[in-house]
């Protein structure tokens, strides 16, 4: 059977309530923003998102926070958007905080089939609150979980018919770590080309990990967030 979706909604019916979402992207750059404006017109709500941030203030994630579709945050720069702030005085959402060297340990943790591990990061302070601690040749350090998805939305810049992804420069952020840490994974693409036309010295995702590919409709440019085809 064919990945590739020409329907936006067809591509995000495995999207449920509750589900818990790896959504790619560091700010906006990277960030499946077409994904994203679907969920936005999707009857989905009480969501746990997975990302490093919430977009920015009305675009990306930001928008579906307006949308009070989120029920979750789980991230390491929230302030990238300051109404994420706003929502969590008002009780509106729920935070988790993590250091981004450890949410990114966490989900390759997650895609690697491991159960978690113990990191010094975060030891001694607010983020170790109800965490194991444990003494390792005398030095002290807490257990972070693994990190796992229902659905992850990613960002790559080409793939091919079998979803073989290559990504671009630092696009490619989260995204690959998400591929290998969600039951199902939904990426965007400005390009889609035949099997045999992308290097394999190129490919960083390969085929095994994607489930469904869609054409990116929106892209991030200088100017802000534009519509193409």
């Amino acid at each position: 059977m064919s990945k590739i979706h020409q329907d936006i909604e067809k591509a995000l019916a495995c999207v449920k309530d509750g589900h818990t979402l790896m959504v790619g992207g560091f700010g906006l750059i990277g960030a499946p923003l077409t994904l994203i404006d679907g969920l936005t017109k999707k009857e989905v709500t009480e969501l746990t998102v997975i990302s490093n941030n919430l977009g920015e203030i009305g675009k990306g994630l930001g928008e579906l926070l307006r949308q009070k579709k989120i029920k979750k945050a789980v991230g390491s720069y929230f302030t990238s958007n300051r109404e994420v702030g706003d929502y969590y005085q008002k009780g509106e959402i729920e935070l988790e905080l993590l250091p981004q060297g450890t949410l990114s340990e966490s989900m390759r943790a997650g895609g690697a089939g491991i159960g978690g591990y113990y990191t010094k990061t975060g030891v001694g302070t607010e983020l170790a609150k109800g965490k194991e601690e444990r003494e390792i040749n005398g030095i002290k350090y807490i257990f972070e979980p693994a990190i796992r998805a229902d659905v992850a939305l990613i960002r790559a810049w080409k793939a091919d018919t079998l979803g073989n992804l290559v990504y671009y420069k630092t696009a490619r952020n989260f995204n690959p770590l998400m591929a290998t840490a969600a039951d199902v994974v939904i990426v965007e693409v400005d390009e889609i080309v035949e099997p045999g036309e992308l290097s394999p010295e190129v490919i960083v995702t390969p085929h095994l990990f994607v489930d469904g590919i869609i054409k990116a409709k929106k892209i991030l440019t200088k100017e802000g967030v534009i519509d193409y085809e």
